[in-house]
Order: C-alpha cells, then sequence, then structure tokens
C-alpha cells in the first residue's frame, strides 16, 4: 500500500505562496489553502487543494502548516490572534517562510514550543521564477530534527539548508538581502558610469559577464537595468523591509557600522518616494534621478 503524504495548510497564497503552493501540489501532497483574500485560494481549488474559510480551520487537521505572509505582525496576527496556532495538532509543525525579524522568529518558535508545536522559521530567496520552478534558496533555521522531518516536503518548493537555531533562517535571509541590495545598487552605478562616459551599457554589461563580477544580480538586474524594464518582481518595499529588519538586528547585536545596508535602505527609500514600488533594479533610476540623469 502507498504511504499517503502528510497534509499541508498553506497561510498566504499571495504572488509567491500561491506558486509554492503550486509545487507541493504537484508533488501529490494533501493541501488546503487560506488566504484573506479568498479567491486567491479559491484560484487553487482546481489544482486539487481545498479552500478553507479561516486560518483557523486550514490548519486543524494538518501535518505541517506553512505561512507565507506579509511581515511578522501579520504572522503574529494570523498564527496567534486568529487562533491558529491554538487549532494546531499538538506534533504538527510550522514553517514560517515569511521574512520577518530574527527576534519575531525567536518570540513565535517559543509561543508555539509551549503548545506543542515545532516550529522552523525558513524564509527564502529566489523571487517569484524560484517560486514557480521550485528552486527557492530555503534558509531554515530551528531543531535539526524538525528539519529533518520536513525537509522532503521543502525539497518540492527548493533547496532547503539548516542553518543554525531558531531565528538562524532570518538572519540568513537578511545577509542575502543586504547581499543582494548593495549588488543592484553596485551594478546600477557601474552601468551609469558606462553610460555616461559614451559606452553602450549593454554591450558593457556582456564584457563582465563571466568575469569576477559574475552574478545572478548582473546577469538579470543588469539586463533590466539596460531595458529600462523596471515592471515589478522584487518588490522595493519588501526589500527596504528586510533591510530594515537587517539594520535592527544589527543594533541588536551590537554592530554599530554598517555602511553598504545603510546606504542600500536610503537608496531604496528614496526609490520608494520619488517612482514608487517598482522592481528593485529601479534602483538604477533612482542614482540617475540622485545625478540628475533623469531629465
Amino acid at each position: 500500500m502507498r504511504e499517503q503524504k502528510p497534509s499541508i495548510a498553506f497561510l498566504g497564497i499571495g504572488l509567491m505562496g500561491s506558486r509554492q503552493a503550486r509545487r507541493l501540489l504537484d508533488a501529490g501532497y494533501p493541501l488546503i489553502a487560506w488566504n484573506r483574500s479568498r479567491e486567491k485560494a479559491e484560484a487553487l481549488a482546481p489544482l486539487g487543494a481545498a479552500v478553507a474559510e479561516t486560518a483557523a480551520d486550514a490548519v486543524r487537521s494538518a501535518d505541517l502548516v506553512v505561512t507565507m505572509l506579509e511581515n511578522g505582525r501579520i504572522v503574529a496576527e494570523v498564527v496567534f490572534d486568529q487562533g491558529a496556532a491554538v487549532a494546531m495538532q499538538p506534533g504538527a509543525v510550522l514553517v514560517d517562510m515569511s521574512s520577518i525579524k530574527p527576534a519575531e522568529a525567536q518570540d513565535h518558535g517559543a509561543r508555539l514550543h509551549a503548545l506543542g508545536v515545532a516550529y522552523l522559521d525558513a524564509p527564502v530567496s529566489g523571487g517569484t521564477v524560484g517560486a514557480e520552478t521550485g528552486t527557492l534558496a530555503i534558509m531554515a533555521g530551528g531543531e535539526a530534527e524538525t528539519f529533518a522531518r520536513v525537509e522532503e516536503i521543502l525539497k518540492a518548493m527548493g533547496r532547503p539548508t539548516h542553518v543554525g537555531p531558531t531565528g538562524s533562517g532570518q538572519l540568513a535571509k537578511l545577509a542575502n538581502q543586504i547581499i543582494v541590495g548593495v549588488t543592484i545598487g553596485a551594478v546600477a552605478e557601474a552601468l551609469i558610469l558606462a553610460e555616461r562616459g559614451g559606452a553602450d551599457p549593454a554591450k558593457v554589461r556582456e564584457a563582465l559577464r563571466g568575469g569576477f563580477d559574475e552574478s545572478r544580480v548582473l546577469e538579470l538586474h543588469g539586463d533590466r537595468m539596460v531595458r529600462r524594464d523596471f515592471a515589478t518582481r522584487g518588490r522595493s518595499v519588501t526589500h527596504l523591509k528586510d533591510i530594515d529588519n537587517a539594520l535592527d538586528a544589527a543594533r541588536r547585536l551590537g554592530l554599530t557600522d554598517t555602511p553598504f545596508a545603510t546606504a542600500t535602505a536610503e537608496l531604496l527609500r528614496g526609490l520608494l518616494a520619488h517612482a514608487g514600488d517598482l522592481d528593485h533594479s529601479a534602483l538604477f533610476a533612482e542614482l540617475e534621478r540622485r545625478n540628475r540623469l533623469d531629465a
């Protein structure tokens, strides 16, 4: 007899969650979907998902609960204030794949542990493309035993790595966001310099590919910059939230000098103030504005 797969409740069917839930359904996992806007969850019904009216209803019989929500405040509201935590079965696992503060993850983990629920903070990197193709980098913090229990399920969504105790997944994600944000800014500044001097920025990008500065940012975001395609794929407001969380974590850890993250946050604030929530590759446009090249 074929072994029955664990049942999953997925809370948060947005740009990322909808694609991750599809990967789990494609892998054959029974899935109950919940979203504050019910129609987003209902879009998964033709693929075999059940749709719950409330977050608490979604989790009652789930072996694993996955949350993919906007920030720590909303995670706490859904999991604790709306009764999902107390509705979960003792021994079930909650994997929070949202990007929140490490201190919030530690608090959530302790509160769930007191209810007999295991917990991982497991934020992701890779954007909507990674969510759709199942190639997300998944950074998991929590007990090694808990990670081992759900590792195979996480593999349906990407490449999971256990990075340390509770809160470590969020620290890894913040490290990721600093690297990505600083690199986007560096690529933007470099291409503007090249263009200002008379070089073709598209050709400069092509010439740099394969050298020491090769990266996914140069490949993807650099291409968006030279084509001036700033349609939102990675939201600038979300990236700023993560950088601010990184700066908060740095202060809590006694780090007083964080020049690269601080500068990136300032650039993202300027972009949001003057152009709105474009793709984070639009730091290129913000640097043009600051250099008065956008006229």
